[in-house]
């Protein structure tokens, strides 16, 4: 008990020493005490991390705090780099983060960017947002490996396509795909990109799913085992893993075209499907991305991406606190959902913190919404916060 009480005894003087700006403050003396309590390295440790811990909430709060609201909904947006006039975009919107498909590894003329000019490219990107807010953008790319990747596409950065998880795993077992996955996403690191839209989390062990190509292709146990240590190698990158499709795939059609829908019992979920997902969340994964599958036991009206059902089991049932991605908002499978013009309003109200799409009159969609009492501004406040929480967990703040 008395290393206890010396443990948060110095925490507290810790925190009223920063609140002095560094300056000795007049603290009450304890003429009983008599005896000093000499704390071991593990209470030290523990004494570092929640001073550490307080002064990161501090200067979010503080940083929260000074933004606008039309800069706070700007940070709510990843938003599909713009063919053209990026820079004027990331200024104008305030955008927390651009994600990068493969025309924006090219010039205008469609010939591959050298690797030096796509850096440059993407730190002028970086100085746009940072002379606007002076936040650092998430700059993403989709990066499963496979029949989806981006950057390994281009000739000048990489020497190859870079293969599927699958495929890594039967080259060389678990080890050789963590060896070239921390490879990988150490040079995406060097070359700017700081969030990857992935670890696919799907399970699928069926080569006739839509799905499977993209997964690990193992059972429950293994591909969880997977998760794991893919975040864990991706952390050690720096890189923001993100983990797709919540709540799981399953067998279901190709969403980028049409409505699918899931009719498989919760208790599927429970012992199967949230396993990966809970795995990823517990290595440290920033992010989760939720499918535009229609997932009926919890919800037989919306997608999972636009359903509150959903969003409430990953923050309570599955107990993630970090930032909730839509999948992307231009695919065939919500078009049914953007008649009236306000998809990004109705994503942000069902839990989503931010916003993956293309079409710019979302952000001034969500911005009326909060000014007309429709979207709370507490909502708009809450998600940015996880926003700058997860950049600062990256380093990027």
């Amino acid at each position: 008990m008395k290393r206890y009480i010396a443990l948060l005894l110095s925490v507290l003087m810790l925190l009223m020493l920063a609140s002095c700006g560094g300056h000795q403050c007049d603290l009450p003396e304890n003429k009983d005490a008599e005896e000093e309590v000499v704390l071991t390295p593990e209470e030290l440790a523990e004494q570092e991390r929640l001073a550490q811990k307080a002064a990161d909430e501090a200067a979010l709060t503080a940083l929260l705090s000074n933004l606008t609201l039309e800069e706070k909904v700007g940070q709510l947006f990843f938003l599909r780099c713009p063919a053209s006039d990026a820079i004027e975009t990331i200024s104008a919107y305030h955008l927390g983060g651009i994600l990068l498909f493969g025309r924006d590894y090219k010039d205008a003329n469609e010939a591959y960017l050298s690797r030096d000019a796509f850096i440059a490219k993407l730190e002028r990107y970086q100085d746009a947002a940072g002379n606007d807010t002076g936040i650092p953008l998430f700059i993403g790319s989709d990066e499963e490996g496979g029949t989806v990747t981006r950057a390994s596409r281009n000739p000048n950065l990489f020497s190859a396509k870079y293969p599927s998880p699958q495929q890594l795993y039967k080259a060389g077992g678990m080890k050789g795909l963590l060896t070239d996955t921390l490879q990988y996403n150490d040079q995406l690191r060097a070359l700017g990109i700081n969030v990857n839209f992935a670890p696919v989390c799907d399970i699928s062990t069926d080569s006739g799913d839509f799905i499977y190509e993209r997964s690990f292709g193992q059972d429950v146990q293994m591909t969880s085992d997977y998760i794991s240590q893919v975040v864990g190698v991706m952390n050690t990158a720096g890189i923001g893993a993100t983990l797709k499709h919540f709540p799981g795939y399953g067998s279901n059609s190709d969403t980028h075209t049409g409505i699918a829908v899931d009719e498989r019992p919760y208790e599927q979920f429970l012992s199967e499907d949230y396993l990966p997902f809970m795995a990823g969340i517990h290595a440290g994964a920033p992010f989760v991305l939720v499918s535009h599958n229609i997932v009926t036991c919890l919800d037989d009206t919306y997608p999972a991406s636009l359903s509150p059902a959903w969003h409430d089991q990953l923050r309570t049932q599955l107990g993630f606190e970090g930032v909730i991605l839509t999948d992307d908002l231009d695919m065939g499978a919500v078009k049914a959902y953007a008649d009236n013009g306000t998809i990004a309003v109705l994503a942000l109200q069902a839990g989503n913190d931010m916003i993956v799409c293309s079409d710019l009159t979302q952000i001034a969609a969500v911005i009326s919404a909060v000014q007309n009492g429709i979207l709370s501004e507490e909502t708009v406040n809450n998600a940015c916060r996880r926003v700058l929480a997860a950049k600062q967990s990256l380093l990027l703040i």
